[in-house]
């Protein structure tokens, strides 16, 4: 089901200052360990929230969105969602307070959980310091798209959410409309919380 996705996803070029998360050694094929079995934990979702790009805090850590080590680490709620979750021995940070945010979200969400997913799936840095986050480039959320658009078809989503404006604007250049919730970082934890499960009440 997801082999078109897999292969649209390891298409996307990779810049100098940008990292593919899935690659052949022995932190990407965990990194895509954890992505399949959180993709088969959240099967059957007909909600996609779409994020803006992995954070070297999160994302860059675990390989799923919006999960850092703390949210897969024992007895934390990715963990429980999505059984079987692998961190690295020395994880690069312990924590991401968007990864925080959405969990505590999600607990109040009823049906299955959302999918998520970033519009641009590398992780993108400052050039030499892949421990920072900078925003994806016009071109690098372009290339990006594809892959969350075969993931939407491929999962048979309903409704996707933009969780801020560069994906709400990537998905109106390819004619769908998507209502767009604040991004959690940044001071926005309130309000992405209250506009996600007003959209979930509606549901």
């Amino acid at each position: 089901m997801l082999d078109t996705f897999f292969r649209l996803l390891g298409a996307v070029p990779e810049p100098p200052d940008a990292e593919y998360l899935y690659g052949d050694d022995e932190l990407g094929r965990m990194r895509e360990r954890n992505l399949r079995r959180y993709l088969a934990a959240v099967h059957g979702t007909t909600v996609l929230l779409l994020a803006e790009a992995p954070g070297w805090r999160g994302m860059t850590v675990t390989g799923v969105p919006f999960v850092s080590a703390r949210e897969a680490g024992e007895g934390g709620p990715a963990a429980r969602a999505v059984p079987g979750l692998e961190l690295p021995e020395h994880p690069q940070a312990p924590w991401e307070a968007s990864s925080r945010v959405v969990w505590a979200a999600l607990a109040d969400w009823h049906g299955p959980l959302p999918l998520t997913w970033p519009i641009y799936p590398h992780h993108p840095f400052v050039a030499g310091d892949p421990r920072t986050n900078r925003t994806p480039r016009p071109a690098e959320v372009r290339d990006g798209t594809p892959v969350a658009l075969e993931l939407a078809r491929a999962f048979g989503i309903q409704t996707i959410v933009a969780v801020g404006r560069k994906a709400q604007g990537a998905l109106a250049a390819e004619g769908v409309d998507a209502p767009a919730v604040r991004h959690p970082a940044q001071g926005g934890a309130r309000a992405f919380t209250e506009q996600v499960l007003a959209l979930n009440a509606r549901s």
